[in-house]
């Protein structure tokens, strides 16, 4: 169906908001293909880590046994790739036959057999961002498509999406609904606008989530970089994060290979504070222990999934040295008068940041005191006075990570 008829479509329908799905309640966890496999296509050279049906069942099998899928990582999604490089002769998205051989229905109906759930990608522009074909103009049958297979989340990319691009995204969160399916749906469109854009309340309405920050590669670098744009807060786009819409600032590469032990800590943990979106791009059948220990952190989780849906924002910082500085973030919980609050070392410097900071310096006002525990090993760290001292050493690019609950 050409796009202006889908146009005409929508302005004598009413358009149902994305966001009536009843998905995506608490920040959606799972496994993603693109920043550790990317767009590997040589399945003779490199089978074992091509994109592919047998990738996607691997994947899922180690998520139901290794207890990723229990501790709450329920999606496993495609990302760019997956495709033939041609619709059929009825205009119909097709997999690639070698890399795919028994199609996506049979991928989600195995996927679903292991209690978890399948993504998949499509792109906004007339073709994806590694030229396989896009859905400009094919979004009604795209959306059926994604029905008919049985998928149960959309991430759709905004490669050449042109002018019309968001009015695009409208138009598929319209034909989700009209599928009847309950599908996911994670938007791109911000990081595709940039620094330009500014419409939270409107992308909150129409997206599960959304991206907003620069991509993630293999890197503490661009780790850090996300990190930074989240603590400028532009536009105030934490406000508009909770039950049911998202700010993401991408992938978790946990478990890849440039993190240190600490770097992965900081990452998990402030996407967790973040209250983002958490999923892994790793190799999940050669993942080290203590990543995957990290991974599992059940204290970690439950600050992302808290059902208030609060965004941590950066209240303090402080430099250290001339290599960067020591940044404050605090995140309201749903337990009342309840927080988590987190001390970010962003400087390089080798010697250990020493901190000296009160629970007031980070605008927490109960005269009563806070009980703290500290969130990666689980550590009761004692009654605190509002301004009583808290003394601590935080390594290069690590972060203390804990809860306070009120005396």
């Amino acid at each position: 169906m050409a796009f202006q008829s889908v146009l005409i479509m929508l302005f004598l329908a009413p358009v149902v908001s994305c966001l009536d799905n009843g998905l995506a309640l608490t920040p959606p966890m799972g496994w993603m293909q693109w920043e550790r496999f990317r767009c590997n296509l040589d399945c003779k050279n490199d089978p074992e880590n091509c994109i592919s049906e047998k990738l996607i069942m691997e994947m899922a099998d180690r998520m139901e046994k290794d207890g990723y899928r229990d501790a709450g990582y329920t999606y496993i999604s495609l990302d760019d790739c997956w495709m033939s490089t041609k619709r059929d002769s009825q205009g119909i998205l097709q997999p690639d036959k070698d890399r795919f051989p028994h199609g996506i229905k049979y991928l989600a109906d195995y996927v679903h057999s292991k209690g978890l759930k399948l993504g998949i990608y499509l792109d906004m522009g007339l073709e994806t961002c590694k030229g396989f074909p896009g859905s400009k103009f094919s979004i009604q049958r795209d959306a059926l498509s994604l029905k008919e297979w049985g998928i149960d989340m959309l991430k759709m990319d905004c490669c050449e999406g042109g002018s019309d691009m968001v009015t695009g995204y409208e138009v598929m969160g319209f034909y989700l609904n009209q599928t009847g399916r309950r599908i996911a749906f994670s938007c791109s469109y911000p990081a595709c606008i940039g620094d330009m854009f500014s419409d939270y309340a409107g992308v909150a309405k129409l997206c599960n989530s959304w991206r907003n920050a620069i991509d993630i590669t293999d890197s503490w670098e661009r780790v850090y970089e996300v990190m930074k744009f989240y603590s400028k807060d532009v536009y105030s786009f934490s406000k508009f994060a909770g039950p049911g819409h998202w700010n993401d600032p991408d992938e978790m590469i946990v478990g890849d290979y440039s993190l240190s032990d600490g770097q992965e800590r900081s990452q998990f943990g402030m996407w967790a504070m973040f209250a983002a979106p958490l999923f892994m791009s790793v190799d999940l059948r050669n993942i080290k222990s203590s990543s995957r220990n990290l991974l599992l952190n059940k204290r970690v989780i439950d600050i992302n999934q808290d059902p208030l849906g609060a965004q941590a924002t950066n209240v303090w910082q402080r430099p250290w040295t001339d290599q960067g500085v020591v940044t404050g973030w605090v995140k309201p919980l749903m337990k009342k008068g309840s927080y988590a609050i987190a001390l970010l070392n962003g400087s390089a410097y080798g010697m250990p940041a020493p901190i000296n900071i009160t629970l007031n310096d980070l605008g927490l006002n109960n005269e009563g005191g806070y009980n703290i525990t500290e969130t990666f090993e689980g550590k009761f760290l004692g009654p605190y006075k509002l301004r009583e001292p808290i003394l601590l050493k935080i390594h290069a690019h690590d972060t203390f990570l804990a809860t306070v609950v009120p005396l």
